[in-house]
């Protein structure tokens, strides 16, 4: 009887644990079918980039490496601007230009009213209209110094002046001629400090023969090109030259240290273009040197020649395919009536892939007249270019002022 009870008691307690166990995998069930489960993870919707994106992030990309190479390579990325443009691309170029408070020009912006005064509509339409504008800046700029002895000309203007290329719509100027040093050292370093100060580029001219030589650069859609000014203009030289340890200009009556630096730029940039002050004064036949010594940068590297010093407009010749421009004589100068130009390089614009583009080179007929220069047009620019045509060795100017080679 004993033994009944015993095997019923396990028997009830076996059911239990299994009604128990039982229950309990029950309420499991139910209580995981009530948990609300993860969401599926939505699928990455891959966005394609367009084809301005793919372009611009190019374009950053070889900006930003450009301005890196320069700093590298020169010590600042100060030295390079990024010009961005969907319209032809303009390189325009004049010669001499003095705003010097003691000559004939400043004085008449003064009289006239401002820029207008000085300078024709179309003009300045087409200098402000430049996707690049360079000139050569020939006067110190300071409020003191004393003129140099044996000078017969000495050009000066106070700061404030500089305002006036700003007006002009000029992007770089070159210093490299003889009449930065025109009041002497203190002067010549006041005027570096103006040209800082109102952020105007420049080349040519420095506290030391580094500072003197350095390039700047400009990157215009995707292109970059470096620019140097020197000078080799006086016969009588007065203006000191840099040295390592002292102020100057840049010169190249050697030209062997413009050589070395048209190499250095040569890997570096796209486009080499040395500005030279170099030629006889008021004449429109070329000096063997000028000749002698623009082919020699050239065949360092340089894709074309910028020339200023004569006061007067000279020929062009091509020379392995590249263009030089002798000279573009005055400008925005004196009170002299005289024949000008400005002169442009025309670039296609699309210029972010590594196609070369389409380059031609134009000259726009001016005349200084009454301390104003002002475009011209129809027998005056004909007479012009017929001028520019009999002095020019090997190119040829047709009646819109097309530059081509013979």
């Amino acid at each position: 009887m004993n033994k009944k009870k015993s095997k019923l008691t396990r028997l009830i307690i076996f059911l239990i644990i299994m009604i128990l166990a039982a229950g309990g995998f029950l309420a499991y069930l139910i209580i995981s079918k009530n948990q609300p489960t993860e969401p599926e993870p939505t699928p990455e919707v891959k966005i394609e980039k367009t084809a301005e994106e793919i372009k611009a992030e190019k374009l950053k990309k070889t900006e930003d490496d450009f301005k890196a190479l320069v700093k590298e390579k020169y010590g600042s990325e100060d030295l390079v601007k990024i010009i961005h443009t969907d319209d032809l691309v303009t390189l325009s170029f004049v010669g001499d230009v003095s705003l010097a408070d003691n000559w004939h020009i400043a004085p008449k912006y003064d009289s006239r009213g401002g820029i207008s005064g000085i300078l024709g509509d179309s003009m300045l339409k087409l200098m402000k209209d430049s996707t690049l504008m360079v000139a050569n800046s020939e006067f110190t700029v300071s409020n003191r110094g004393t003129k140099m002895r044996g000078k017969t000309y000495t050009f000066r203007a106070k700061p404030e002046r500089l305002k006036i290329y700003d007006e002009m719509g000029v992007d770089l100027v070159s210093l490299a001629n003889n009449h930065v040093y025109d009041f002497g050292k203190d002067a010549f370093l006041d005027m570096l400090e103006s040209f800082e100060k109102y952020e105007i580029p420049h080349v040519g001219a420095g506290r030391n023969l580094d500072e003197a030589k350095k390039p700047f650069f400009f990157m215009i859609n995707g292109k970059s090109f470096a620019f140097f000014g020197a000078t080799r203009a006086e016969k009588n030289i007065l203006t000191p030259g840099a040295t390592k340890t002292s102020e100057g200009v840049f010169r190249c009556y050697d030209p062997t240290e413009a050589i070395n630096l048209i190499k250095e730029l040569r890997p570096l940039v796209d486009y080499v273009i040395p500005m030279i002050h170099f030629g006889r004064e008021n004449s429109h036949s070329l000096e063997n040197v000028q000749i002698e010594s623009a082919k020699k940068y050239i065949d360092a590297g340089a894709d074309i020649i910028i020339g200023h010093h004569a006061h007067v407009l000279q020929g062009f010749e091509f020379y392995k395919d590249k263009l030089i421009v002798y000279n573009l004589g005055n400008f925005l100068f004196n009170n002299v009536t005289l024949d000008t130009a400005l002169f442009q390089i025309q670039m296609s614009s699309d210029n972010t892939d590594d196609k070369t583009p389409t380059i031609n080179y134009y000259v726009f007929p001016a005349v200084q007249q009454n301390e104003k220069t002002s475009l011209v047009d129809g027998n005056k620019k004909a007479q012009i270019i017929r001028d520019l045509n009999s002095w020019s060795v090997n190119a040829k100017i047709d009646s819109n002022g097309k530059i081509e080679k013979k």
